[in-house]
C-alpha cells in the first residue's frame, strides 16, 4: 500500500530552506494558534511586529515577533489541515524555530467535556495522509510526552480543568460519519481535529520539539451537530486567555532549557 511506503531519506528534491529567506535572529520558540479572529486578538494585544513572512499560492503569511514576561516568541497563524500547516511549519523550521506550540480548535466526541474546556491530546490517531511521509506507518502516534507534565501545572496554577485523551487527526471533516466516530472512540478517541498527528510526525522527523493542546469547540457526541464555540467570534475573550497559557508554557521551557 502507498501509505506504507516511508521513506527514511532526509534528502528530497524540494527542501525547505529552499522555499525561505533567511531571517536573523528568529526565535527559536514558535507559538501558533488556527483562528484568524484570535490571532489578530493576541497580536494586538501582545503589540506583536512583523519580522518575516512565509509564502504559498494562497497568499501571505505573516510571522510576528512578540514579548511575553520579558521573552522573544514567534506568533503565527497556523493553516487548516495537515499538508497546510505542516508545510508552513516547515518552512519556520527552516526560518530557524526549535520547538512549536500549537493551539487547536476541536470537536469533542464526549458531551462531558465543556465548550472550551481544555484537552491535552496524549496519543493521536493517524487518519489522514501527511504523517505517512514523516514516520513509518502505524494507527497512533504518542504527542506531548516532553511537556505535558510541565503543561498541566501550568494549568492548575491558573486553575484551569482540562482532560486528557486520544485526538481522532483526520483530514475530511465532512466525512466524520455515525460509524467513524463510534470506531474511533473505540480506539479511545475524546475529540476530531485535522492536525495534530501529522505535526507530531514532522516534528519528530526534523528533530524539533511538539506540543498541542485544544480547546473544544463542536459537539458530535449527539443526536444532531451542536455547533457551541466553534465560530471564531464565539466566547473570544476565554479563548484569548487559553491562548496565553500557550506563552506561559513557552516561557517555562526557555526558563529550563
Amino acid at each position: 500500500m502507498l501509505l506504507e511506503q516511508f521513506d527514511p531519506d532526509k534528502r528530497a528534491v524540494i527542501e525547505p530552506y529552499m522555499a525561505v529567506t533567511p531571517c536573523e535572529n528568529f526565535p527559536e520558540t514558535v507559538v501558533s494558534v488556527f483562528s484568524h479572529h484570535l490571532f489578530s486578538r493576541v497580536v494586538e494585544f501582545l503589540g506583536g511586529k512583523k519580522i518575516t513572512e512565509t509564502r504559498d499560492v494562497d497568499g501571505v503569511w505573516p510571522v510576528y515577533e512578540v514579548t511575553y514576561r520579558g521573552r522573544r516568541f514567534a506568533f503565527y497563524k497556523a493553516r487548516l489541515g495537515a499538508p497546510a500547516c505542516v508545510g508552513a511549519f516547515e518552512d519556520l523550521i527552516a526560518l530557524g524555530a526549535k520547538r512549536m506550540i500549537l493551539l487547536g480548535n476541536c470537536g469533542v466526541l464526549d458531551k462531558t467535556i465543556e465548550d472550551c474546556g481544555v484537552i491535552i491530546p496524549t496519543q493521536a490517531i493517524r487518519d489522514e495522509g501527511t504523517s505517512y511521509h514523516y514516520l513509518p506507518a502505524c494507527d497512533v502516534i504518542d504527542v506531548n510526552v516532553k511537556y505535558r507534565e510541565e503543561f498541566k501545572r501550568i494549568l492548575s496554577a491558573f486553575g484551569y480543568p482540562y482532560v486528557e485523551g486520544v485526538t481522532w487527526t483526520t483530514d475530511a471533516f465532512y466525512r466524520e460519519t455515525r460509524g467513524k466516530i463510534d470506531r474511533r472512540r473505540k480506539m479511545g478517541a475524546i475529540c476530531v481535529e485535522m492536525e495534530c498527528a501529522a505535526v507530531q510526525a514532522m516534528c519528530s522527523f526534523r528533530g524539533v520539539e511538539f506540543f498541542q493542546f485544544l480547546y473544544a469547540g463542536d459537539n458530535l457526541d449527539h443526536s444532531s451537530w451542536e455547533i457551541r464555540s466553534l465560530s471564531g467570534l464565539s466566547r473570544l475573550e476565554d479563548k484569548e486567555k487559553i491562548a496565553l497559557l500557550a506563552f506561559e508554557l513557552a516561557c517555562k521551557i526557555e526558563e529550563n532549557a
